[in-house]
This record gives structure tokens, C-alpha cells and sequence, in this order.
């Protein structure tokens, strides 16, 4: 049986139960009603009979006497004719008269005048006025016992008025009165049957159908489930209020749990919030950018058995991906320049080999001292013997021979000046590969003549770590009408597809300028450009990237020339 029909009729047995012991109290409190009622009654017409002039003085003269009068004498007696007047006049059980003794003077059956009534006078005959509910020889009755005084001797009882009313007319009087103790049970157990079924209803649309055991195992699978992963969880109710938001959730986005609070105006990134609107795409996934964390986020629309129970957004963590991936890049970009360059040192290897073998050596030392003043590769940057750390030479020259390939020129300022080793390649990597690709991709689209790009590096020493200031300027057309601030947002791009499969867009510099401020640095823009070249300019300034190599410290950054196109 499901717990909701079990809970249904325990609900109906409790409603039932309830109705019949108040209607059962109901009755009795009527039945008790309605013999106080009888009681006052009989008490008031005691009170009348006892107090009647002739009876008093016929019961006194009959209490004087010597024995009692025979029955017969007694029924054609004044007394009994009083008695049943009143008695048939009021509807009472009975009006029975009896002297000082106990011995009846007056009653309904005229067989037993004479005998001692069967119920105690002695209460009555002692002056004091009492109500009963007691069994005689008539029946159960409802009555009152009243002395009866002298009416010469004030004070002195010479017998007593017992009245009484069958306890049958009682009940004929609570069947009457019945009625609305019944249709008021009626009612209420109606009313109680319809309420235990909206509860079940309510109940069913509340749990989904579903039995105590199975929300049991739903909350501890949820529980495990939530706490025991990585992703974050969010899950909003179809009234917009936060129904779900695990551990990871409020990790992810560094902000407090935010269960209970109105979606629309919780603390998360907008972003979030535009995929559960109503135009927006069942599981559309976007990256953000959520403090220092990269996170790729998405949206379901959750229904069960056709009932809207609102939505469900998936946060899952990029940023050691997006990391990686421009660790990766870098490693790529240089793999490439280097295999590209073997050939170049193969072909020098042969030419030596060459002079060697037809005895030139005169020729050979001359091949030699040229290739060791120019080195034995050489990547096409302009002035690349300006970079002092060979992480840079090796970056920057494989970023050249990148940009090279899509027809772009590198080149190397003349004022910059690195005398110190970097100490986080990975940071550098990010902002400056990141800066580099922007300025080869717009020199790329620019509209100039000439496709070049601009870099000038320059490092400042400090006891705890020096900074390095980045200067990236292009050819290209510039920021055109956009505001310098609007380039750092998340999700702009001018990118009309990847440069290369899976690569996100839109990430980028909202990304290195995070880095570069979580260090205590900044990424700006230092011009905006103009149409037809040249582009705009960026600086970005990283703190705490260089070891303390060197000598000597420099003042402010340098500023891109833009003589020659720079």
C-alpha cells in the first residue's frame, strides 16, 4: 500500500475517531442538560405541592392520627387527588405524598398507598431539599424530594413531596435534540474526509509520487552525490529561488552558500543567469571568467513526469586547463620553430662538411666565425639579441616564427632592456603569448600595407621579486569606436571562429588582466589606434616574474615609437 493511501486512512480513522468522541461527548453533555432540566423541574413542583396550604394541613392531620389510613380511604382522599392533578397537569413519573414516616399518602398506583416508599425520605424528612436520579417502583426517574412543614407549628416537618420524571421521557427529549448533534457530526466528519483528500493530493504533488523509502535514498544519493564531487551544482526552483548550491558551487564562484536566495538577484556572475531565461538554449555551454578561475558552465531545463522543476547549471573548473593549454602552446609554438630551424643547421652542418672534404679550410673557419656571431639559428624577430634570458629568446623567437607564417613581421623594440632571469614562465606565458597572438591577429586583419607587430620588454629588479613590463603595439586599425574597458570583458572577441580547433574565444584578456592584478600588476590599454594603422597599444605589467639577476634599477616603463611603423 503507498504511503500516501496508508496516510489517508489513518487520516480518516483519526477524523472518525475524533467525530464519534465528540458527538458521543456532544449527547451526554445534552443528556446531562436535559436531566438538571428534569431535576429543576421536579424540584420546582415539589416545592409548589409541599407548599399548598391543604396539603400541608391534610398531611398534618394524617401525621396526628393514630396508624394510617387504609388505601382505599387514602385514594379517595384529598391528597391523592391533588397529587395526581398535579402530576398529569406537569407530565411528572409521579407526585407521591407521604407522612413524617416515610409512609405514602399519595401515588400513581393506588395499590401501594400506604407502604413505605422505596427510595430514602430520610434526607427530605430531615428539612433538607434534594435532587435524584435514581430506579423506584415506576422506573428510573430524574426527581426531587421536598419536606413538607406543619402549617401550625413553623419548622415542624410532618412529611415530604417526592416528584419524579421518567428517565424514557429524558431520552425522548435527546432524540429530539439529536438531530443537529448529528448533522453537525455528519459535517465535520465531511469536512474531515474532503480535507484528507486535498492532503493526499497535496501530499502527492509535494513528494512527486514518490514513497517515504525513495526520498530517503534521494537525499543521501543527493548528499553523496553533491558534496562528493568536483563540478559545481546549482539547481534552481521553478519559483527562480535557489534550491541547490554545493560545496563546489561556492568554491568556484568564491561566494557563500546561496540556497534559499532569488536567483535573479543572487551574487553570481550574469552570465550564469542568461542561460536559465527563457530564450535561452537547453545545455548551451559558455566559459566564464569567475575571479582567478576559468569555469565552462551550462544549463538544463529539469522536468519530472511533465512538471517544470525549474533548472540545474553545471559549473566545471578550465583554469588548470586554460593554463596548461597555453603551457602547451608555448612548448608547441617552439617544437615548431626548432624543426623548422634544424634543416637550417643541417644544411650549415653540410656546407662544413662540404669545405672540409675539398680542403678549404680557410673557407670553413670564415663559415664558422659567421655562424658563431649570428648563432646557429636564427628566428625571424628583428633584434632579438636584445632579450638577455633564454626563456624570452626561445618564446618570443617561436612566437615569430608563428606570426612569420601568417605574414606577419616580429619585432623586438630597441628600448627594451631584460637583464634578469624569468621565475614564472608560466604567468609570462599567459600575458605575453596572449598579448602577441591579439596584436598578430589584428595586424593580420588590419588594413595597412605592411603587417607588423611590436614588442618591447622591460624588466624592474626588486628584493622580492622583480616586474616585467610588457609592450605590445600592431599594425592593425586600432580599437575603432570601441571604449578601452570593453576589450577586457568577458566573451568579447572580434574572432569570427578559433584560430585553432577548441580554442576558446573571448577569455583572453579578461583572463591576463585578472593574473596580471592578482599579482598587484595591471593590463591597460595605452592607445586605442586609429583606421588603417597604427593599432592600439597595450601594457601590461607583472610583478613578482623576475628573479633578482642583474644589476642596477630601472625607472618607469618605456613607450612603444611609432617611428617606422612601431
Amino acid at each position: 500500500m503507498r504511503f500516501s493511501t496508508q496516510t489517508l486512512l489513518l487520516q480518516l480513522g483519526v477524523v472518525l475517531l475524533v467525530v464519534l468522541l465528540s458527538g458521543i461527548v456532544h449527547a451526554w453533555l445534552v443528556y446531562e442538560r436535559i436531566g438538571d432540566e428534569a431535576e429543576n423541574q421536579a424540584l420546582t413542583l415539589a416545592r409548589t405541592v409541599a407548599a399548598d396550604p391543604d396539603i400541608r394541613a391534610d398531611v398534618q392531620a394524617i401525621s396526628k392520627e393514630e396508624g394510617t389510613p387504609p388505601p382505599d380511604v387514602l385514594a379517595a382522599g384529598p391528597l391523592q387527588n391533588a397529587a395526581e392533578a398535579a402530576r398529569v397537569r406537569t407530565g411528572a413519573l409521579f407526585v407521591v405524598i407521604t407522612d413524617e414516616t416515610g409512609l405514602r399518602l399519595a401515588h400513581p398506583d393506588t395499590a401501594r398507598l400506604g407502604e413505605r416508599v422505596s427510595t430514602d425520605p430520610s434526607v427530605a424528612l430531615a428539612g433538607e431539599e434534594i435532587t435524584t436520579r435514581n430506579t423506584g417502583t415506576l422506573g428510573p426517574s430524574a426527581g426531587a424530594k421536598v419536606p413538607v412543614y406543619s402549617p401550625d407549628a413553623p419548622g415542624t416537618i410532618v412529611g415530604e413531596v417526592s416528584v419524579g420524571y421518567s428517565v424514557e421521557s429524558l431520552t425522548k427529549s435527546l432524540v429530539r435534540d439529536i438531530a443537529p448533534i448529528a448533522l453537525t457530526a455528519g459535517g465535520a466528519l465531511l469536512a474531515g474526509v474532503l480535507a484528507s483528500f486535498l492532503l493526499r493530493r497535496r501530499l502527492q504533488r509535494l513528494t512527486l509520487g514518490l514513497e517515504p523509502e525513495e526520498i530517503s535514498t534521494l537525499v543521501h544519493d543527493q548528499v553523496a552525490v553533491l558534496q562528493g564531487v568536483d563540478d559545481g551544482v546549482i539547481g534552481i526552483a521553478a519559483d527562480g529561488r535557489i534550491s541547490v548550491f554545493n560545496a563546489a558551487a561556492a568554491r568556484l564562484l568564491d561566494i557563500p552558500d546561496a540556497t534559499g536566495q532569488d536567483w535573479t538577484s543572487a551574487n553570481v556572475p550574469e552570465q550564469l543567469k542568461q542561460l536559465t531565461r527563457p530564450a535561452a538554449r537547453d545545455a548551451e555551454a559558455v566559459e566564464i571568467v569567475a575571479g582567478e578561475r576559468v569555469l565552462v558552465a551550462s544549463a538544463r531545463k529539469a522536468w519530472h513526469r511533465k512538471e517544470d522543476l525549474g533548472w540545474v547549471v553545471m559549473l566545471r573548473d578550465r583554469t588548470e586547463l586554460q593554463q596548461l593549454t597555453r603551457q602547451l602552446d608555448a612548448v608547441g609554438t617552439m617544437s615548431t620553430a626548432l624543426r623548422a630551424q634544424r634543416h637550417e643547421f643541417a644544411n650549415q652542418l653540410h656546407t662544413i662538411a662540404g669545405f672540409m672534404s675539398i680542403g678549404q679550410y680557410d673557407s670553413a673557419k670564415e663559415y664558422l666565425a659567421r655562424i658563431s656571431a649570428t648563432g646557429p639559428l636564427k628566428f625571424p624577430v628583428e633584434q632579438a639579441e636584445l632579450l638577455q634570458d633564454p626563456y624570452l629568446q626561445a618564446f618570443v623567437g617561436a612566437k615569430g616564427v608563428e606570426a612569420s607564417e601568417r605574414g606577419v613581421a616580429l619585432r623586438v623594440g630597441p628600448e627594451t632592456l631584460v637583464r634578469g632571469h624569468v621565475a614564472d614562465p608560466q604567468d609570462v606565458t599567459t600575458v605575453l603569448g596572449n598579448l602577441i597572438d591579439n596584436a598578430v591577429s589584428a595586424a593580420v586583419a588590419g588594413s595597412a600595407a605592411e603587417h607588423w607587430v611590436d614588442i618591447e620588454l622591460l624588466d624592474e629588479q626588486s628584493p622580492g621579486g622583480g616586474a616585467l613590463h610588457i609592450v605590445v603595439a600592431d599594425s592593425g586599425d586600432g580599437l575603432g569606436g570601441l571604449e578601452p574597458e570593453e576589450v577586457f570583458a568577458e566573451g568579447f572577441t572580434t574572432a569570427e571562429q578559433p584560430s585553432r580547433p577548441g580554442a576558446g574565444q573571448g577569455l583572453g584578456l579578461a583572463l591576463v588582466r585578472q593574473l596580471a592584478r592578482r599579482r598587484g600588476g595591471d593590463v591597460r590599454v595605452l592607445e586605442p589606434g586609429t583606421a588603417g594603422g597604427p593599432g592600439a597599444v597595450f601594457m601590461a605589467t607583472i610583478p613578482g616574474v623576475m628573479d633578482g639577476a642583474g644589476s642596477g634599477t630601472t625607472g618607469s616603463g618605456s613607450t612603444m615609437r611609432e617611428d617606422n611603423g612601431g
